[in-house]
């Protein structure tokens, strides 16, 4: 049991603002539980918490930074020797601030009574991200079983099939070229699963999928893309843009009697990777609102990945449904492509 806890240890990356706030206000609340009871056992409220803090808000703020400063190395250490490591910096840092806080005359808590109390936030701190790593990890299968199930529906295969027999005789080579965009997609929906993708395979993959629904609806469907700038190695999660470009067809563009069309943007704006997908509302009385599952997938999938420096908003502007990805750029996944506003 042990040895199977200690295999799904994760380490948060100390550098993500979402991190540095919830390290902030769980050590917070930990610190003021146990003022409170440390208060109702010697019965002096303030001079406990004035003791207290001049010790715990120094060395909390000072940790957090050190950890900023460390998570890179952090990242690239074993999970047990990096969070052991988190650990041996908690307790330097408090016995520092101990030390100094002692030199000039100041009340401290015993080395025993400080080595215990940090290491029991420490604890604490490491069981709450693990547990929110963890209950946000089967996000990443839902999505790939989520898309293949709605690759795998009936009425998308026969269409598709249909599609590929009745070009057969008259362009057999468009033909086989959605036979092949079929393959591709059902490959990347079957691939095993990595944390994140270079944003030219999501590229690849909704051109794929486009390709094969351009053969269904014709002229119907119409797609412009804005992606010439796009830093192409800019990583993200997997199946980030393909979800996002069906909902468009499915809800912008098949309940259109004439057809319509799904605009698709990416760019850089400063550390930033923002995709725009865009389609027209559907007309009044169509029978096409959807349950949000992709979206509330996608929004937990960031959430997982990003915490809070990433952002999913939805919304509509001038007759058209909107949906913007915002999310940080990687060191590993820097390009030199422009930049540009997001406005």
């Amino acid at each position: 049991m042990a040895h199977r806890f200690a295999a799904r240890l994760t380490v948060p990356d100390f550098r993500n603002l979402g991190v540095q706030l919830r390290l902030l206000l769980l050590a917070e609340g930990l610190y003021a539980l146990w003022w409170w009871l440390g208060a109702l056992s010697a019965g002096r409220a303030w001079p406990a918490w004035q003791t207290r803090s001049a010790l715990f808000e120094p060395a909390l703020l000072t940790l957090a930074g050190v950890l900023a400063l460390l998570a890179p190395w952090l990242r690239r250490r074993p999970p047990r020797t990096a969070l052991a490591w988190t650990a041996v910096a908690a307790v330097a840092v408090a016995l520092g601030w101990r030390a100094a806080l002692a030199a000039v005359g100041l009340p401290t808590p015993t080395p025993p009574a400080l080595l215990v109390g940090t290491l029991a936030v420490w604890a604490a701190v490491v069981a709450y991200f693990d547990w929110r790593h963890h209950r946000l990890s089967p996000a990443l299968t839902e999505a790939r079983l989520q898309a293949l199930q709605s690759r795998m529906q009936p009425h998308f295969l026969f269409n598709s099939l249909n599609s590929v027999l009745a070009l057969m005789p008259r362009d057999p080579a468009r033909a086989e070229a959605m036979l092949e965009d079929l393959a591709e997609l059902y490959r990347a929906l079957l691939a095993e699963p990595r944390a994140l993708v270079p944003l030219r395979e999501e590229l690849a993959l909704a051109r794929a999928y486009l390709a094969v629904e351009q053969v269904r609806l014709g002229e119907r469907l119409r797609v412009a893309w804005h992606v010439d700038t796009a830093p192409a190695d800019a990583l993200l999660p997997p199946l980030t843009l393909q979800p996002l470009v069906e909902n468009a067809v499915r809800h912008g563009v098949e309940p259109q009697p004439l057809g319509a069309c799904v605009t698709i943007e990416a760019f850089r704006d400063d550390h930033h990777l923002v995709l725009f997908v865009r389609n027209p509302l559907p007309p009044p009385g169509a029978a096409t609102r959807g349950h949000g599952l992709a979206l509330a997938n996608l929004r937990e999938r960031l959430a997982l990945h990003y915490d809070a420096e990433a952002r999913l908003r939805v919304y509509e502007s001038e007759g058209e449904f909107v949906v913007q990805v915002r999310l940080p750029i990687r060191a590993e996944g820097v390009s030199r492509a422009p930049r540009r506003s997001a406005s």
